[in-house]
C-alpha cells in the first residue's frame, strides 16, 4: 500500500509542475509588444515642417519690431526668459530688461549677487554714496527654479546667469 501512496505522490508532483508550466506559457503567448500597438501607417505628429515659421512669427510679433541685443534663455532648462534685453557696457555676460516671460520674483529675500555687483560698479564710476540704498530680490526661471538675475526698486531686471543667442 505504500508502494501505491508514493506513485499517488509522484504523480501529484508531476502534475503540479505540468500545470504551471502550462500558466507560464499561457502568460508568455499573452505578451504584446509596443510594435504591435503602434500604427506606423499613419503619420506622426511630432513634426510640423511649418513650425519654425509660425515661431518665426510669433517671436516678430511679441518684439513688436524692436531691436534687441539678445534673447534670453535658461541655462538649466532653456526655457526663454526675455525677449528684449540691453546688453552691460562692461560686462558682457550681463544683461537689462524691463519685459521678462517664464521668471519668478522671490520676494521677502535680499540677492547678494546683484547688491555686490552693483556697489562695485557705483564705486568705480566715483559715486561712492548712496550705494546702500538699493535692495535686490533674487529671480529664479518658473520652470526649474534656477537663479538667473535680480530685480531692484525700479522693476529692472538684471540677468547674469543665462544663456544669451542672437535674435
Amino acid at each position: 500500500m505504500s508502494q501505491q501512496k508514493e506513485d499517488a505522490v509522484l504523480n501529484e508532483s508531476i502534475d503540479s509542475e505540468e500545470k504551471e508550466k502550462n500558466q507560464d506559457q499561457t502568460v508568455e503567448e499573452t505578451v504584446v509588444s509596443d510594435d504591435d500597438i503602434i500604427d506606423y501607417s499613419v503619420k506622426p505628429e511630432f513634426y510640423d515642417p511649418k513650425l519654425d515659421d509660425k515661431d518665426q512669427l510669433w517671436v516678430q510679433k511679441k518684439k513688436k519690431g524692436q531691436y534687441s541685443d539678445a534673447v534670453l534663455s535658461c541655462p538649466a532648462c532653456f526655457t526663454t526668459l526675455c525677449l528684449e534685453c540691453q546688453r552691460h557696457e562692461k560686462y558682457v555676460t550681463q544683461y537689462r530688461a524691463v519685459f521678462v516671460v517664464n521668471c519668478k520674483v522671490k520676494k521677502g529675500q535680499v540677492s547678494d549677487k546683484g547688491s555686490l555687483k552693483r556697489k562695485r560698479v557705483r564705486k568705480g564710476a566715483g559715486g561712492g554714496s548712496g550705494g546702500g540704498d538699493e535692495s535686490f530680490s533674487p529671480v529664479c526661471c518658473s520652470v526649474c527654479e534656477t537663479e538667473v538675475g535680480v530685480i531692484d526698486d525700479d522693476e529692472i531686471y538684471h540677468f547674469f546667469n543665462v544663456l544669451p543667442s542672437e535674435c
